[in-house]
């Protein structure tokens, strides 16, 4: 399986954000991007930065403060 994975604790918003969009630039079409967040606002912005940029999010949980995304980079 192709998946990146992106460690962002620690940055609030909008700087997770930031880094998934120009991590999934690099990328190539249908690869995974895992987001390793802490701030809490990122399960609003996250999913609206998925929704508005084409993408898909394969999911979202939360472990304890840890906030993890897997986004599939569209093609």
């Amino acid at each position: 399986m192709n998946e990146t994975v992106l460690d962002l604790r620690g940055l609030r918003c909008p700087l997770p954000v930031l880094r998934a969009r120009k991590a999934l630039k690099t990328l190539p079409a249908g690869a995974t991007l895992v987001l390793e967040c802490t701030d809490p606002l990122t399960v609003i912005d996250i999913p609206n930065f998925v929704n508005q940029s084409g993408h898909v999010l394969l999911g979202q949980e939360q472990r304890d403060a840890l906030y993890i995304f897997r986004i599939a980079k569209a093609g």
